[in-house]
């Protein structure tokens, strides 16, 4: 298959395009590198990238429709697999304006190259940040999602509006799926892991907000891509309308377009994240106890129930194994970009 990817050079469009390249398929690139961290470690990732014959890269933002549409000409994609965007909840606090034109044009610059190019498969990566502060849990795919509690989540929304309007209007088979907090290897030096592991190695204070009383609902990098995967493989449409007591399908009714959640749902308190860090390091912690950060949620929880009756897989991942495995990463990546 011949896949076009946004983001090749962000945490997880690397590793879905690594996967894929290691299975056999044709992987185009798409990435801006913008600074909004070290872009060494987006260079370290497309390094990787580029040892695989059957990866090709074109730079570019997604604001720039003409880029977008570069790529498009040497992917020729049969499956675009939408992952760049501005990310980070609090930084939307300090820039908005980045968000608004990455994740809402940049977005639309997408949708209208599929309108264009009518590919098997179209998925765009959402969050779990929408389900706000959802009192109901774990949350589902079919509760509301109307009340985000910062910019990031609310432009993930709109994307995912116009997406379905779009799917309506073209036929383009289009996936929503709303990550929670994934983590792992080659991670976002802006994530909580990165920070923590950064400073508890160094021996100073990590910032703890809400005093420590959140919950997140981890996903390992490995298994969200096996999800990303296979959900690739199952365009929405009447022909793969999942099924099952209980359970309701976000197929909508409108058009070949569905919302999936990919979590384990099982969610980790803050604390027992930071003690499981502390064991992977073997160094303690110095905790600096902070209020809630505005735009942030208590905790994520998903339910994983509609991921699994279309793909048959749960991620599953233990905390305590992934978080290990990226501090041995993080080890070997403090050394090599040390001074």
């Amino acid at each position: 298959m011949r896949y076009l990817i946004t983001g090749t050079a962000g945490f997880i469009g690397f590793h879905l395009a690594r996967r894929l390249l290691a299975d056999g398929h044709d992987v185009t690139g798409f990435d801006g590198m913008t600074r909004y961290y070290d872009v060494r470690l987006k260079q370290a990732r497309n390094a990787v990238l580029a040892q695989y014959d059957r990866f090709r890269m074109v730079e570019g933002m997604l604001e720039d429709r003409s880029a977008l549409y570069q790529a498009a000409e040497v992917a020729e994609p049969e499956v675009i697999v939408h992952l760049a965007a501005q990310a980070g909840v609090r930084y939307s606090i300090e820039a908005p304006g980045t968000y608004v034109d990455s994740n809402l044009t940049g977005s639309w610059n997408v949708l209208e190259l599929a309108r264009a190019l009518q590919p098997q498969h179209l998925l765009m990566a959402s969050t779990s940040s929408l389900y706000g502060a959802n009192p109901t849990v774990p949350f589902s795919e079919s509760h509301r999602a109307d009340e985000p509690l910062s910019l990031y989540a609310a432009t993930k929304k709109g994307m995912e509006a116009m997406a379905h309007s779009y799917a309506h209007l073209f036929g383009v088979p289009s996936t929503m799926f709303r990550f929670f907090t994934v983590y792992g290897p080659w991670g976002r030096p802006d994530m909580a892991l990165f920070k923590f592991t950064d400073a508890i190695l160094g021996d100073r204070p990590i910032d703890v907000y809400g005093h420590g009383q959140m919950a997140r609902d981890f996903t390992y990098i490995d298994d969200l891509i096996e999800a990303v995967v296979r959900l690739a493989a199952v365009p929405p449409g009447e022909d793969n309308r999942a099924t099952g007591e209980a359970l309701i399908d976000t197929l909508s009714h409108q058009a070949p377009y569905r919302v999936v959640n990919i979590g384990g749902g099982k969610p980790t308190p803050l604390m027992d994240f930071i003690r499981t860090i502390e064991a992977a390091t073997g160094a303690a912690a110095k905790l600096n106890m902070m209020d809630m950060q505005a735009g942030d949620v208590p905790r994520t929880y998903a339910d994983p129930s509609l991921l699994h009756a279309l793909t048959g897989y749960t991620p599953h991942t233990p905390v305590a194994e992934g978080v290990a495995a990226f501090v041995d990463w993080f080890r070997g990546w403090r050394a090599e970009t040390a001074g």
